[in-house]
C-alpha cells in the first residue's frame, strides 16, 4: 500500500503536463536576447575607440598653451579617456584637488556606461547551463513515468524521450559558453579603457601641479638677494666730505 501526498501527486502532474520543451524555447529566446547585446555592445565598443594620437596632442598643448586649447581639441571626441580628460580640463581653473574628485565621479560615469548590459551576458552565461538542466529533469521525470506504465514494446520510445530531454543540457552550454566567453573579452576591454583614462587623468594632474609649484615661477629681477642690488655703488657719507 502506498501513501500519495496530494501535494506532491500535484507538482508531478505540473511537471509532467509541462515538459521540457517550453525550457528549449526559453532558451532560444535568451540566445537571441544575447546575441543582440553583443552585436550592440560591439558597435558601440567600435564607435568609441580611443583616436589615435588627438589625446597625446591634447596634452602637449596643455603643457604648452593652457588647459582651453586642450579642451578645444578635445571637444566632441569619442571614447572614454577622451570624456574623462574634458572632465579634468574643465576643473582645471579649480585646481588639482577639484580635477581629483572629477576624474573619479568621471570614470564612475563613464564605467557604468561601458558597462551597460554586460551583466545580462554575465548572468546568462552562469546560469544558462542550470536552466538546460532543470529542462533535462522535467523531460527524464516524464520518461520515467511514461516507462512505468509503458510495455516492453514501449521500452524504445521512452529511451528516445530521455534522448530528447539531454538534448536540454546541450542547448544550455552551447548558450552559455559564447555568452561568457563575450563578457569575459568586454570587461576586460573595459578595465583596460578605465585604466588608460585614469593615466591620462593623473597626466594632467601632474601638468597642472607642476605649473602651480613655487619652484616654477622665477624670482623677480628686483629681489634685494639680485646681483644687480649687490653691486649698486653706496652713497658717500657726510664725514667723507
Amino acid at each position: 500500500m502506498t501513501n500519495t501526498n496530494p501535494l506532491d501527486s500535484q507538482v508531478l502532474d505540473l511537471m509532467l503536463r509541462a515538459g521540457s520543451s517550453w525550457i528549449l524555447y526559453l532558451l532560444l529566446v535568451l540566445s537571441v536576447v544575447a546575441f543582440a547585446i553583443v552585436l550592440e555592445r560591439l558597435w558601440f565598443f567600435f564607435k568609441e575607440r580611443r583616436p589615435a594620437g588627438i589625446i597625446e596632442d591634447a596634452l602637449a598643448t596643455l603643457e604648452r598653451t593652457g588647459a582651453a586649447a586642450a579642451l578645444a581639441k578635445l571637444a566632441e571626441q569619442p571614447s572614454m579617456e577622451a570624456a574623462v580628460a574634458r572632465d579634468c580640463l574643465r576643473r582645471a581653473a579649480e585646481g588639482p584637488a577639484a580635477v581629483e574628485e572629477r576624474k573619479a565621479a568621471s570614470l564612475e560615469r563613464e564605467r557604468a556606461r561601458y558597462e551597460s548590459r554586460l551583466a545580462f551576458l554575465g548572468t546568462l552565461g552562469n546560469n544558462a547551463p542550470f536552466v538546460g538542466l532543470f529542462g533535462t529533469v522535467l523531460g527524464i521525470i516524464r520518461a520515467f513515468h511514461d516507462l512505468a506504465g509503458a510495455s516492453l514494446q514501449g521500452t524504445q520510445a521512452v529511451m528516445s524521450g530521455i534522448a530528447e530531454a539531454l538534448v536540454a543540457t546541450g542547448i544550455g552550454l552551447l548558450v552559455a559558453l559564447p555568452a561568457v566567453a563575450t563578457y569575459n573579452i568586454l570587461t576586460r576591454i573595459v578595465e583596460r579603457r578605465a585604466s588608460a583614462s585614469e593615466v591620462i587623468a593623473h597626466e594632467i594632474l601632474a601638468v597642472l601641479k607642476a605649473h602651480l609649484s613655487p619652484s616654477s615661477s622665477a624670482s623677480s629681477p628686483s629681489s634685494p638677494t639680485s646681483p644687480s642690488a649687490a653691486r649698486a655703488p653706496m652713497a658717500p657719507s657726510p664725514e667723507a666730505t
